[in-house]
């Protein structure tokens, strides 16, 4: 990512901001396969990074005394200490190389939707991880980043470097697939979905429905849009509490209604999102999904970072 003013390794001052883009993600597929001895849950599907993004402002503060990270953002409940996953990357990073302040100040002009699915607070842990390791010459790299974000949330090791992706284990596990060029219509409904209620559900269910992983990687790799539609699915709309279940479809339907060839839900939610032919069919859905009081935005995917 570009950074004002250009970067001086040798001198750097407390004046110096870095600038990095954070990218929202989406499950084309998402599968929770097992519970693992440690708790956590083991999950299988296909991630894919777009252009709804946050804008991060990162300012180093170099002083040898000073110690601490703050977040400021234009969402107040935004978390500004180091409780803060971006602030936490900050430090994991000084901690891991070495290189880098201890202290600064990261400002997050948020646009991605908190508790949404969308990983915005991963995407912004990684996005430090990135715009440290560059400006600082740390010399990580992307894969030595990714365990690094593994450390931090099981989202963040795909949020490094986006893309399309195959993830396994508990989200680490990345195989990279072909781009898949397409635009979609983000919603985000007015409520937020418990992602360890939703575990919990899942735990207790026996799945009627799961994903066709196989097929939708196969269909990626082809290019295959329609084949694509076909196969979103989150096993997570299943343990949906039944209210939320219905905002869900009433979402979905109006995608498919705005012209989407599918739609689904993101993560553990509550976020939706359709998928759309082209650009102006995309553009158009956007526009209806407004009209009917629905807060979406237009996004087309996008590469993985190199």
């Amino acid at each position: 990512m570009k950074t004002e003013p250009p970067s001086c390794h040798c001198s750097l001052t407390a004046a110096m901001s870095i600038f990095e883009t954070a990218r929202a993600k989406i499950n084309l597929c998402l599968d929770v396969t097992e519970k693992l001895p440690d708790g956590y849950h083991g999950v299988r599907g296909v991630m894919q990074s777009i252009d709804f993004s946050d804008q991060l402002e990162i300012s180093p503060d170099l002083a040898a005394d000073k110690r601490g990270w703050r977040v400021e953002s234009n969402i107040r409940y935004i978390p500004s200490g180091e409780t803060n996953l971006a602030a936490r990357a900050a430090l994991l990073f000084h901690s891991h190389t070495g290189a880098g302040p201890r202290s600064g100040l990261i400002k997050i002009k948020k646009r991605i939707p908190v508790c949404g699915g969308f990983g915005g607070g991963s995407s912004d842990a990684a996005a430090v991880l990135r715009a440290l390791n560059r400006e600082f010459a740390a010399g990580l790299g992307r894969a030595e980043l990714e365990r690094l974000g593994e450390r931090l949330g099981s989202d963040v090791p795909f949020c490094v470097a986006g893309g399309t992706a195959l993830a396994e284990g508990k989200g680490e596990k990345l195989t990279p697939l072909p781009h898949l060029d397409c635009y979609t219509v983000v919603c985000r409904p007015d409520f937020s979905c418990s992602t360890p209620e939703l575990f919990a559900a899942i735990d207790k269910m026996k799945m009627r429905i799961r994903p066709d992983v196989p097929g939708m990687v196969k269909a990626v790799a082809e290019g295959d849009l329609q084949g694509v539609a076909r196969r979103l699915f989150n096993v997570f709309e299943e343990a949906l509490p039944k209210k939320q279940a219905e905002a869900i479809w009433v979402i979905k339907d109006l995608l498919i209604d705005s012209g989407a060839l599918g739609a689904v839900m993101t993560g553990s939610g509550s976020g939706v999102f359709g998928i759309f032919p082209n650009k102006n069919a995309a553009e158009e859905g956007c526009r209806r999904l407004k009209a009917e009081g629905v807060e979406c935005h237009l996004a087309r995917t996008t590469r993985a970072i190199e």
